[in-house]
C-alpha cells in the first residue's frame, strides 16, 4: 500500500519514471484504495514514453525467460540450477528487479518495504556487482538539519572498518555529495582532534585521512576530528588554536569510524532534532540499489526513489565522461 502510494505522488510530480513489481489487479486495487489511480493507471495507456510500468513476475513468462539465462549463467558457479534461476525470478522479487537492472530495463532498484537489507542487496551484490576499483560497498544518510544538510557515514553496513575501507567511505561519500551538488569538507571523526591525543582507534583514522587525500587529493578532508570541532566554528577554532582549515567547523560530510559509532549518531540526531533522514543510500555497485526500512513511510520512499534516479542519472554521466 505504501509503495503504490508513493509510485502515485512520484508519477503525478513526474519526478521519474516508476515500475512496479507484483501482479497488476492487485496493484489496481491498491491504487485505488489510496487513491492515487488516477494518477497511475491513464499513463499505461500513453502512446509515448509512460511515466508508470508494471512488471508480473509471475505472469511475464516471456521477460522472465530471457531472464533466466543471465542469472543462471552469473549464479551456476554456486550451485544455481536453471530450473533454480527461474523459481528465484518468479517467488523472489529482489532477483527480477535485480535482472530488470542487468537487462537495462531500469536504472535503478529501491526494495526493503516489505525485505530484510540482506534479501535487498544479495542478489545485487551477486549479480549488480560493485563499480571497478571499489572494494567495498557503503551507505550514507542525508539528514535534513535547519541550518543545512549534512551527509553522515557509514551508518548501516561496514561494521569496523580497517583504515583502507575508511578512507574508500570518505571518498565515496564526498562524491556523492557532489552528485548532489554540495561541496564536500569531509571531516573523518573520532574522539580526539588532530595530534591532541594516540590510540588505536585514532591512528586508524588519522591513517584513513591521509588515504583519502591520496585517493583524492582535490577534496577537503581533515581527521581525526570530534564532531564538536567538525560542525561548530567556535569550537573548531579553540581547537585549532585559531589555525585556519578548510574542513573545522564547516563540514558537511561526516565519516564515522565504525557502525556502532555512525547508526547511533544518526538516530540520536534524528530523534533530537526531529529531522528527516533519507537513507541509508548505498554507494560502489555498479548500478543504484537502494534499501527503505520495513517500518518505512510514503515519504521515506519517494525520497529514496529520487535520490535513487539522481544517482543514475549521476551514473550516466559519469559513463558518457569516460567514453
Amino acid at each position: 500500500r505504501r509503495v503504490v502510494a508513493a509510485a502515485g505522488e512520484l508519477v503525478e510530480r513526474a519526478l521519474c519514471k516508476v515500475v512496479l513489481l507484483g501482479d497488476r489487479e492487485a496493484i489496481r486495487r491498491l491504487a485505488i484504495e489510496t487513491r492515487v489511480d488516477s494518477a497511475l493507471f491513464p499513463v499505461l495507456a500513453s502512446t509515448t514514453d509512460p511515466l508508470f510500468e508494471i512488471y508480473d513476475p509471475q505472469a511475464d513468462t516471456e521477460l522472465r525467460a530471457k531472464m533466466v539465462d543471465g542469472l543462471f549463467n552469473a549464479r551456476k558457479h554456486k550451485g544455481v540450477t536453471y530450473d533454480g534461476a527461474l523459481t528465484l525470478l518468479r517467488e523472489d522479487p529482489n532477483y527480477y528487479g535485480t535482472m530488470l537492472l542487468q537487462l537495462g530495463l531500469a536504472d535503478g532498484m529501491v526494495s526493503g518495504a516489505c525485505h530484510s537489507t540482506a534479501a535487498t542487496m544479495r542478489p545485487p551484490l551477486q549479480i549488480i556487482k560493485m563499480k571497478s576499483g571499489v572494494s567495498i560497498v557503503s551507505s550514507i544518510f542525508f539528514m535534513l538539519l535547519q541550518d543545512g544538510v549534512k551527509i553522515f557515514g557509514d551508518c548501516a553496513i561496514n561494521i569496523n572498518p580497517s583504515a583502507d575501507e575508511l578512507a574508500t567511505i570518505a571518498c565515496a561519500s564526498a562524491e556523492t555529495a557532489r552528485a548532489f551538488g554540495l561541496e564536500p569538507r569531509v571531516a573523518l571523526l573520532s574522539y580526539a582532534t588532530g595530534d591532541s591525543n594516540t590510540g588505536a582507534l585514532i591512528d586508524k583514522v588519522r591513517d584513513a585521512t591521509t588515504k583519502a587525500r591520496e585517493m583524492l587529493p582535490n577534496e577537503l578532508f581533515e581527521g581525526p576530528i570530534q564532531f564538536d570541532a567538525a560542525v561548530d566554528p567556535a569550537v573548531a577554532l579553540v581547537k585549532f588554536k585559531g589555525k585556519e582549515n578548510s574542513v573545522a567547523g564547516k563540514a558537511n560530510v561526516c565519516i564515522f569510524p565504525s557502525l556502532d559509532s555512525g547508526n547511533s549518531a544518526y538516530k540520536a540526531v534524528q530523534q533530537a532534532s526531529k529531522c528527516v533522514a533519507v537513507g541509508p543510500i548505498m554507494q560502489g555497485m555498479r548500478k543504484p540499489v537502494n534499501d527503505l526500512s520495513r517500518g518505512c513511510t510514503i515519504n521515506d520512499i519517494v525520497n529514496t526513489v529520487v535520490v535513487t534516479a539522481v544517482q543514475a542519472q549521476a551514473l550516466e554521466a559519469e559513463e558518457a565522461a569516460s567514453s
